[in-house]
């Protein structure tokens, strides 16, 4: 029996959700899959100015766990990514800040590199573009593809297979942009640029996601806070 969402993974989302569409962030855009579930999101990432993946349009799904922040979300791309740390068969992205926090020193990760609640939707999606540029490749998920770009690398560009095959998923994935009606942004200047969304017809309204006492909720606690500062003791006699 799969578990049933809690209320503060619901609140999280709500505002996360809607933090992401006033405030876009420079490199991605995300909306639901379905408008009645905050659990399953659609990204599209625009490959970063001036390395392989400019110009690129990589569409992932992002699905959260019904505890929500406290554990990770998952990430599973759509559109086809050459990377060392991308499953090819699949599409599932490894990165480290994915990773429940458990101390395992068979992985190289040390906890602190690894998930912890803290982290948002805008985190998780800055560590992905900027593993598309410097992968992690000490536990590749695809060892192929980590073989190559170190070849590419130590080359310092010479062995191109790595590059082509990049240029090629980049291409592809424009087609893939013009049919959604997307403009990639190709120069730094377009890729940073940051805008206030406007409500689409027929958005949805996130306050149907969570409690309307939720901001009671804050400052019930926040009143709970000032009055622990307020009567804190150093345990020396001295205040």
């Amino acid at each position: 029996m799969a578990s049933q969402p809690t209320t503060s993974a619901l609140r999280a989302l709500a505002l996360e959700y809607k933090s992401n569409q006033e405030e876009p962030v420079e490199g991605f855009r995300v909306k639901l899959v379905n408008d009645d579930n905050l659990f399953e999101w659609e990204v599209a990432i625009y490959g970063p100015p001036d390395t392989l993946y400019q110009g690129g349009y990589f569409k992932a799904h992002m699905k959260f766990p019904p505890d929500y922040p406290y554990s990770p979300p998952t990430i599973r791309f759509l559109t086809k990514v050459w990377h060392p740390n991308v499953y090819e068969v699949n599409g599932d992205l490894c990165i480290s800040i994915l990773h429940p926090p458990v101390d395992d020193p068979q992985s190289g990760e040390l906890p602190c590199e690894r998930w912890n609640p803290t982290q948002n939707v805008r985190t998780i999606l800055l560590s992905v573009i900027s593993l598309l540029n410097e992968p992690n490749t000490f536990s590749p998920a695809n060892v192929d593809a980590s073989v190559m770009y170190r070849r590419w690398r130590d080359s310092k560009g010479k062995d191109k297979e790595y590059e082509n095959i990049i240029r090629k998923q980049v291409s592809a994935s424009r087609l893939e942009a013009e049919k959604d009606g997307i403009v990639v942004p190709i120069t730094l200047e377009d890729y940073c640029i940051k805008t206030k969304a406007k409500p689409a017809d027929g958005s949805i309204d996130m306050t149907d996601f969570y409690d309307d006492d939720y901001a009671d909720d804050l400052d019930e606690d926040e009143d709970e806070e000032e009055y622990n500062e307020d009567n804190e003791d150093s345990g020396n006699g001295e205040s």
